[in-house]
């Protein structure tokens, strides 16, 4: 992430048509998105609260993955906010590309997952989070995830700090900046997905020296690797882009990253927006 802002304005220099013309330049302010959206999403995690209450109907995508009323709700709210601070900004948001197809975009967009871990909503478990995120030429240059169950909010301030807000009953925030840790002494401790365990995660840690191990929901896992609670988290399981990009701001922002497993770094704008394997990583030496 230390060279992000190098690799950017190279690739400015080797273009030499107005493709950058489609967006507003101007409309890159980190400190305003994390003032607006920070509100955003606690609004958006508010409704679906307010629905979690009530019964609801859960329906299925075609993926057979859940999805319900709190979902669209969120999503609503995200998108309304999005359009009117950052107008010419594609967006590519998970409930709106479900129902009417993938959109085409540029080198900077929004990608949004209004609820993850909907699996985790469902089931009453607190481990649900809000995800708004901007990529930049592949790069997740902000981020927020809050969980509101949990009443705790992570953020990027820039693309190279994070904090975490705590809020209470009032939604009055105590916040603290978050930074990755090194390994301690006494081994590593990995986080895996509390409703994706597969036999290739345990093939997979089985080669390091692993002493405790935290199974957690939806994204989560990413902050808490930012916040210096676990080391990494291997993924071999599918996923798409939106429900990576916020978390994986936020870890690259507290001097994390997130690799392929041949090390090479993950970027974004994929083909249909789909990930492929991966390694969320603090400090630890991969094998």
């Amino acid at each position: 992430m230390a060279n992000y802002i190098s690799i950017y304005k190279n690739y400015i220099k080797s273009k030499n048509h107005n493709e950058f013309e489609v967006f507003n330049m101007n409309e890159i302010n980190y400190s305003v998105f994390a003032k607006k959206l920070s509100e955003t999403a606690i609004e958006a995690g508010q409704v679906i609260m307010e629905i979690r209450e009530k019964k609801f109907d859960v329906l299925f995508k075609d993926d057979n993955s859940p999805v319900t009323l709190a979902d669209q709700a969120a999503e609503d709210i995200i998108l309304r906010d999005l359009k009117k601070l950052t107008p010419s900004i594609p967006i590519i948001a998970e409930e709106n590309t479900n129902k009417k197809g993938l959109v085409d975009v540029g080198d900077v967009f929004w990608l949004v997952d209004p609820l993850d871990g909907t699996k985790e909503f469902i089931t009453d478990s607190d481990e649900f989070t809000v995800n708004i995120a901007l990529i930049e030429y592949g790069v997740p240059t902000f981020g927020i995830v809050y969980a509101p169950a949990l009443s705790v909010l992570y953020m990027t301030k820039t693309p190279t700090s994070a904090v975490i807000r705590e809020l209470d009953k009032n939604m009055i925030a105590n916040e603290k900046s978050i930074m990755v840790r090194k390994v301690p002494y006494e081994g590593i401790t990995a986080i895996t997905s509390k409703s994706h365990g597969d036999e290739t995660t345990e093939d997979f840690l089985q080669k390091y020296n692993i002493t405790q191990r935290l199974s957690k929901g939806s994204s989560l896992k990413f902050c808490l690797l930012a916040a210096g609670e676990a080391d990494f988290y291997p993924r071999f399981g599918p996923t798409m882009e939106w429900d990576t990009a916020a978390g994986h701001a936020i870890l690259n922002a507290a001097g994390g990253h997130i690799s392929h497993l041949d090390g090479t770094p993950f970027h974004y704008h994929k083909k249909d927006f789909r990930n492929g394997p991966f390694i969320a990583n603090a400090h630890v030496e991969l094998i």
